[in-house]
């Protein structure tokens, strides 16, 4: 929850609400810790210390990584509410030098979310560490990287969870039903697996409402049932409590301890997602949630296996459903297949947003990004991921067969993850809240250390399945990158053949062509400068739109941009050009849905800017940038146009074009031929963008009246359509480029352009608007 005060009753319900999401990853974890920790050698140590020493390690393995780093800790350095990988990196990029996109502008620190609220960069002092950053590109590759790495885990969570999950939680039945086999058990939960990721495009927009009362009635199930088996088997379990078991337990088994401290880390895998999710909630939501109802719950539960093991130890193979009352057990199974449910649609979703903030970012390929929700902002779902996923998750399902594997995989997934985060918020306590090494050095040192041991032990899991989520992530982070790369190279070749002013100039009002009704939107990379793109157009066409915009679309290192300071605005050349630019801003975790309508919101700030260009103010609040200027923010915005909406799009199109063009385009056959067809085809409009706007100019007194000529003209323009123009690039490595250069540009990244979506879908341009402009790239 981003910028508001939230009242009591409102983090109450918050935290009602991140029960069934945040933490059900976490909750269902004591269904398959005991059995994992004990499937090799250690459940040859039948004794009650021994017990009692794996239960002191998870309880202080939850309390200090789960408690203290995340809860206390992590939840502390969000962005603007925004929680995850990418909101460090973000919270990095902006207090440092650290960033790699591309069309950064002084314009973006008047943003108001640019700021922390108790960071200011104005005030940062800039330390030796971090100036030896911010002097070398590869090390701020190498922190990339580093981010990418953690993202990509976090993707790999989307096929590992469900698996492990849903599995477990299945297996169960082999408890009570002895006939049913393992082939049995592999066929259900493939069955539930596909039929979760075939019903995830449906969201998560109910989870709040349907997946909390579920969850809540689990935690406190198993915490029940954890206060049962303390009474009835070993009251004395509280005992596991004292640290002093840990040291007794590595006493008796000594390198099969060790070894076996790879179960003991499940317990807090899920803990990221409290973390990831907290955009959706608020960091007191969710600490009062983990402090009042998971964490309690947990321990009981943790508490009451081991009193349970303790007396019975042949039961280790199925500890969970094995401690459960034999009246309760069929509840407890339909619970618990419902719960692995839930955090697996919660882990997929997050993988999803993942995707979604990587794409923003520049690091991931075009895709599909879906809205799941009417009304709870960010709720996304990705087609093309959730396939991948699906086959992914059914692979390591299906492959392994047993859920010990599946489980190293997770664990080792999970302490990579703890790695990435530890090293970053590292960099944010030093950075970002300037805290000095005597602050940044114990916390790295504390959790590096605990995450180091946990770390070794899961290596020698390798050979064992947690190979998996190591080549995975690895892929995904390869893919990631190579866009990055090939993205960067593209952007700073049309930055050096970008178009002089001076050619632009010579060619004169009309750019050397006819100019006819209409506008052309324009779309770059370059927020600043002509593109080589524009000069191809005019030297291949004959005629250009009397008003042509330049539109960039970035993203800023802030999750959302308030929509007034969303559109810089302004002029190039002359005003009898005709031309303007618009830079959209965009945060990485803002979505904009089909119904967004980029085209009134661009008339109506490019109207504003005339105003307040022929009134002499070349800004507004401060926010400016050479010739451009945020012009949302003006109160008088909107009151220089009004606005009409209709479904019929021949309503101002058809009239307009055939009136104008009749005596306009009387020298050019083929342009009344193009616009005969688009008035032809323009009922489709409909189908692409749901509704059509038609401007009239208000009745305003104007001071001068050379705005209110420019705004009729703008006006008629309009009324005559749109057009957008977008470049069709292939990229190509140049001949004495390297091999890796080559293999990386021209096999990689041509193969993943070529099958992913185009440029004008991901920003949802109606086809029968789009003009594309072939380009070649020859990059080093």
């Amino acid at each position: 929850m981003v910028g508001s005060k939230l009242q009591g009753k409102e983090i109450t319900f918050l935290a009602y609400q991140s029960l069934g999401t945040a933490f059900a990853v976490l909750s269902i974890s004591p269904i398959y810790v005991y059995k994992v920790t004990f499937s090799g050698k250690l459940r040859d140590y039948q004794t009650e210390d021994v017990v009692f020493g794996v239960c002191s390690l998870i309880f202080w393995t939850l309390t200090l990584l789960s408690l203290f780093k995340y809860v206390i800790i992590m939840l502390t350095a969000d962005d603007n509410g925004e929680g995850g990988t990418f909101a460090l990196y973000s919270l990095l990029c902006r207090h440092a030098k650290f960033g790699l996109l591309p069309n950064y502008q002084t314009a973006d620190e008047e943003i108001s979310t640019y700021y922390s609220p108790n960071c200011s960069l104005r005030s940062t002092p800039s330390s030796r560490f971090r100036r030896s950053i911010e002097r070398l590109k590869r090390r701020k590759t190498l922190l990339l990287l580093l981010v990418l790495f953690g993202a990509s885990l976090g993707v790999t969570f989307g096929a590992l969870t469900p698996a492990i999950s849903v599995l477990s939680s299945i297996e169960g039945v082999q408890t009570r039903v002895t006939s049913f086999n393992k082939r049995s058990v592999i066929a259900i939960a493939s069955v539930v697996l596909i039929g979760l990721f075939v019903l995830q495009h449906r969201g998560t927009y109910r989870a709040a409402f349907v997946f909390a009362p579920i969850m809540i009635l689990w935690s406190l199930s198993i915490a029940a049932v954890g206060i049962y088996n303390i009474i009835v088997w070993n009251p004395n379990v509280y005992k596991a409590l004292y640290p002093y078991y840990i040291v007794e337990f590595f006493r008796h088994t000594g390198i099969d301890g060790w070894i076996s401290l790879g179960g003991v880390l499940l317990c807090v895998t899920g803990t990221e997602v409290m973390f990831a999710e907290l955009g959706y909630f608020s960091a007191a939501s969710v600490r009062i949630a983990f402090c009042c109802v998971t964490y309690p719950c947990l321990v009981l539960q943790y508490l009451g296996q081991a009193a349970f093991l303790s007396k019975n130890f042949t039961a280790f193979p199925r500890s969970f459903y094995a401690s459960i009352p034999d009246p309760l057990f069929w509840p407890f199974f339909a619970m618990a297949v419902l719960a692995a449910i839930i955090a697996s649609e919660t882990v997929i979703s997050a993988a999803c947003s993942l995707v979604k903030q990587s794409h923003a970012l520049g690091c991931f390929p075009r895709v599909k990004i879906l809205h799941t929700s009417r009304w709870i902002k960010g709720r996304i779902y990705v087609p093309e991921l959730n396939w991948i996923l699906m086959i992914l998750c059914l692979a390591v399902a299906v492959g392994f067969r047993d859920t010990n594997r599946i489980a190293y995989a997770f664990a080792f997934a999970w302490i990579l993850k703890a790695f990435v985060t530890t090293w970053l918020m590292s960099l944010v306590i030093h950075l970002v809240w300037h805290k000095n090494l005597a602050v940044t050095i114990p916390f790295f040192l504390l959790f590096g250390s605990i995450e180091t041991i946990y770390f070794s032990s899961a290596c020698l899991k390798i050979p064992k399945g947690a190979w998996v989520p190591l080549f995975l992530s690895l892929l995904f982070t390869f893919v990631m990158y190579i866009w990055h790369y090939a993205t960067r190279k593209k952007y700073k070749f049309d930055l050096h053949n970008k178009v002089p002013m001076k050619w632009i100039l010579t060619l004169g009002p009309t750019l050397g062509v006819l100019r006819v009704p209409g506008i052309g939107l324009f779309y770059t990379e370059l927020a600043t400068g002509i593109p080589a793109t524009f000069a191809h157009f005019l030297s291949n066409l004959p005629a250009f739109y009397q008003v042509a915009v330049f539109v960039c679309v970035k993203t800023v290192s802030v999750p959302h941009v308030p929509h007034k300071e969303r559109y810089l605005i302004g002029r190039i050349g002359p005003k009898s050009y005709g031309l303007y630019r618009c830079i959209v801003r965009n945060g990485y975790k803002d979505v904009h849905r089909k119904d967004d309508d980029l085209e009134n919101d661009l008339i109506m700030s490019i109207a504003e800017f005339i105003q307040l260009e022929s009134e002499g103010c070349g800004t507004l609040d401060g926010s400016m940038d050479g010739w451009m200027a945020v012009v949302r923010t003006s109160e008088k915005f909107g009151t220089r146009l009004a606005v009409s909406e209709s479904d019929d799009p021949t309503i101002g199109y058809s009239s307009s074009v055939s009136d104008s063009m009749g005596c306009s385009c009387s020298k050019s056959a083929a342009l009344k031929k193009l616009h005969s067809i688009y008035v032809k085809e323009s009922s489709h409009l409909t189908c692409y963008r749901g509704r059509i706007y038609h401007f009239e100019l208000l009745e305003t007194k104007f001071k001068n009246p050379q705005v209110k000529e420019e705004l009729l003209h703008l006006v008629e323009a309009q009324h005559a359509g749109v057009t957008y123009v977008m470049g069709h690039s292939q990229v190509k490595a140049k001949s004495n480029s390297s091999f890796l250069k080559k293999f990386a540009i021209n096999a990689v990244y041509s193969f993943l352009s070529e099958n992913c979506r185009s440029p004008a879908v991901a920003l949802n341009i109606p086809q029968v608007c789009l003009i594309e402009v072939g380009m070649k790239y020859h990059v080093v």
